[in-house]
């Protein structure tokens, strides 16, 4: 009954057109002001993202303020009532954190999921509005009021993390979206060398997976061609700076081994061998393994082939 009961919740938010406007607006604002800032074209997108973490930041820092805030609850049960004001103050600075770097990842969703992160972020934003108010009014002594405004507020960031894991789970939204498999295993012809133009990528196909080719610096390199972010075709994309820029949100990886350059992807493409045999390109899937023991599957599914 509460499974149909939320999923009901979740399908009206998703259908709900009247948020595209206000979402449309947010975004044009927020992408004025970081540009006026400099975060596009400097590291700081990169650190907002948490390509340096390998993982999406602002989950991470979503943990501060609900624990933060959790606390504050139980100090006030148990009358402590310097410590609880001082647990608000910390859920207070780690939710600005939090939203910090979850409207920087906002920006880059679609559709669905940018509904669902609308009224995540407006549930979060009353919520902070109300423990700032209890933060102030404890330290004015009202710790009455200060501790009806978390009881207000505590609902509304339980509430909101709820949608923050549909983001995840349902939506996939900051999960690597690579494929994820392990072919072609051995090395497989492609393309003919001389069809490769220097610079400019080229999406063929090996078996059932798809890859993007770059002939670049006297290397032909060959990745994923879905982007780990939202499965952008990064043979559509361009070269920068010696990096495959996806067309879709600017995500730059680099080509030997797919590592992650510039958010919102946060996870590498995956990579492939290449090697040219006969005039024919040829690639296999690079071994997540880099060593293996003698005579284990690892060395004989990635044997090369006489």
């Amino acid at each position: 009954m509460a499974q149909r009961t939320l999923d009901r919740l979740l399908n009206a938010i998703e259908g709900d057109g009247r948020l595209d406007r206000p979402g449309h607006r947010l975004e044009q604002c927020l992408g004025f002001a970081e540009n006026l800032l400099g975060v596009t074209q400097s590291r700081a997108r990169g650190l907002l993202h948490g390509v340096w973490l390998g993982h999406p930041l602002h989950p991470a820092l979503t943990d501060i303020p609900i624990g933060s805030w959790t606390t504050a609850l139980v100090l006030d049960l148990t009358g402590q009532k310097r410590a609880a004001r001082t647990a608000v103050g910390v859920g207070i600075a780690g939710a600005l954190a939090a939203m910090a770097t979850g409207l920087h990842d906002w920006q880059y969703t679609h559709d669905n999921a940018r509904r669902i992160g609308m009224v995540h972020g407006a549930l979060n934003t009353v919520a902070l509005g109300l423990y700032g108010w209890s933060w102030l009014q404890r330290g004015r002594g009202h710790h009455l009021r200060g501790r009806l405004a978390t009881l207000l507020g505590y609902p509304l960031i339980m509430a909101s993390g709820f949608l923050g894991g549909t983001l995840v789970f349902r939506h996939r939204i900051g999960v690597d979206q690579s494929v994820g498999q392990h072919e072609p295993r051995r090395f497989t012809r492609v393309l003919a060398e001389r069809d490769l133009a220097d610079g400019s990528p080229r999406r063929v196909r090996a078996g059932d997976v798809e890859v993007v080719l770059v002939r670049a610096d006297g290397r032909i390199h060959a990745l994923e061609n879905a982007c780990p972010h939202l499965r952008g075709p990064l043979s559509d994309g361009w070269l920068r700076d010696g990096a495959l820029t996806c067309p879709w949100h600017g995500s730059q990886f680099e080509l030997s081994s797919g590592e992650s350059l510039n958010g919102p992807a946060t996870a590498p493409a995956p990579c492939f061998q290449t090697r040219v045999r006969h005039g024919w390109i040829e690639v296999r899937r690079a071994p997540v393994v880099a060593t293996a023991p003698p005579g284990s599957a690892l060395v004989h599914q990635q044997e090369v082939q006489p």
